[in-house]
C-alpha cells in the first residue's frame, strides 16, 4: 500500500535524525535539545529546499501568463507558503495515515439528477489527497468516491483495470448509469488510460486538475515508468489516443511547480480548458478556487 511505503520513507528520515542527534549529543557534546532542534529545522528545510526548486525551475520553463493572471510579490510568496504547508500537510501527515484520515466513501443514489462522482489522486500519491475536498464536494451535494492508484512506481496503463473495477463498485452502490471521473495530475491519464481501454460507456465527463497531458518538463525528476511516460514528448503520450466525453474539462493553474509550460502541457484535444491563477500544483488539495473551478465545471453540464 502507498500509504505503508510513505511512512517506511518517513520512519528512515526520522532514524537517520536520530543517528544525527545520538552522534551530536555523545561527541560533539550538543544538549538533546539542540539535536532535537537541528533534526525540527532539518525536516522542515529538506521541504522547504524541495518547494523552492519546483519554483525556480517553474520560472526557467513556465509559459505565457495572461495579464490579469500575474500574481504581485505578496500573492506569490503566499502560494509558495501555501505549496510549502501542503507538502508537509500530505506527505507527513494525510496521505502516510490515510485510514486515519479517510473513512470508507459514503455512496448513495445521487440526488437532482446528479450523478457520482470517481476522484483520481495524482503522482506518488494516494486516495487521502482528497481529505479536504471529498467532504466539500460532499456539502455541495454530490456523491463522491475515490480510488487509490497502486503500486506507486508503475506504468500508467496499469491503473486503468483498478479505476474499472472502482467504476464498477460505485455504479453498482449508487444504482447510477454513468459517473463523471475528476483527476489531479497523473490522474487526469490515468483516467484517459481507462477510457482508451474501456471507452466511454460508463463515463459521462472528464475532468482534470493539474494534469500534464502534454507532458511536463519537471518529469525528467521523477522516478519510475510512470514519471518517464510523463515528459513530454514520451512514446506512451504520443500514443495517448483515448476518446473523451463530450463536456470533459481541462483546469489547469497558470502557475503550477509541476506541470510546465503550463498552457502547452494543459492542453487536451477535445476538451474545454479553464485557466485559473495563483494555485501551485499540490495547493490543488486545499485550495478554495480550485474547489470552485471544478464545482463551476461540474454543474455546468447537468
Amino acid at each position: 500500500m502507498a500509504a505503508r511505503q510513505f511512512r517506511w520513507v518517513l520512519l528512515g528520515e526520522f532514524f537517520i535524525y536520530g543517528l544525527l542527534g545520538v552522534w551530536l549529543t555523545s561527541r560533539a557534546g550538543w544538549s538533546p535539545g539542540h539535536a532535537l532542534a537541528l533534526a525540527i529545522a532539518a525536516f522542515l528545510g529538506l521541504r522547504l529546499m524541495l518547494v523552492g526548486l519546483t519554483f525556480v525551475l517553474m520560472l526557467k520553463g513556465r509559459g505565457e501568463l495572461a495579464p490579469e493572471l500575474r500574481l504581485g510579490p505578496l500573492a506569490a510568496l503566499r502560494m509558495v507558503l501555501e505549496e510549502y504547508v501542503a507538502m508537509i500537510l500530505l506527505f507527513a501527515v494525510i496521505l502516510p495515515f490515510e485510514a486515519f484520515w479517510m473513512r470508507p466513501d459514503r455512496l448513495a443514489p445521487p440526488a437532482g439528477g446528479r450523478l457520482p462522482l470517481l476522484l483520481i489522486h495524482g503522482y506518488q500519491c494516494n486516495r487521502a489527497f482528497w481529505f479536504w475536498q471529498r467532504p466539500l464536494l460532499e456539502a455541495a451535494g454530490w456523491v463522491v468516491a475515490t480510488h487509490s492508484l497502486e503500486p506507486v512506481y508503475s506504468e500508467i496503463d496499469a491503473y486503468a483495470e483498478g479505476i474499472a473495477r472502482r467504476i464498477d463498485e460505485v455504479l453498482a452502490a449508487t444504482g447510477a448509469p454513468q459517473l463523471i471521473l475528476v483527476g489531479h495530475s497523473m490522474g487526469g491519464l490515468a483516467s484517459r488510460a481507462y477510457l482508451r481501454r474501456h471507452g466511454v460507456a460508463k463515463v459521462a465527463r472528464l475532468v482534470t486538475l493539474g494534469s500534464p497531458h502534454q507532458g511536463t518538463l519537471l518529469a525528467g525528476l521523477g522516478l519510475g515508468p510512470n514519471a518517464r511516460q510523463m515528459r513530454i514528448g514520451s512514446p506512451w503520450l504520443r500514443a495517448l489516443a483515448a476518446p473523451l466525453p463530450v463536456g470533459s474539462v481541462s483546469i489547469y493553474s497558470c502557475h503550477d511547480n509541476y506541470v510546465y509550460p503550463q498552457q502547452a502541457c494543459s492542453r487536451l484535444d477535445g476538451a474545454a480548458t479553464v485557466a485559473i491563477g495563483g494555485v501551485s500544483h499540490l495547493g490543488m488539495a486545499f485550495s478554495p478556487v480550485v474547489r470552485a473551478s471544478l464545482l463551476q465545471a461540474l454543474e455546468s453540464g447537468l
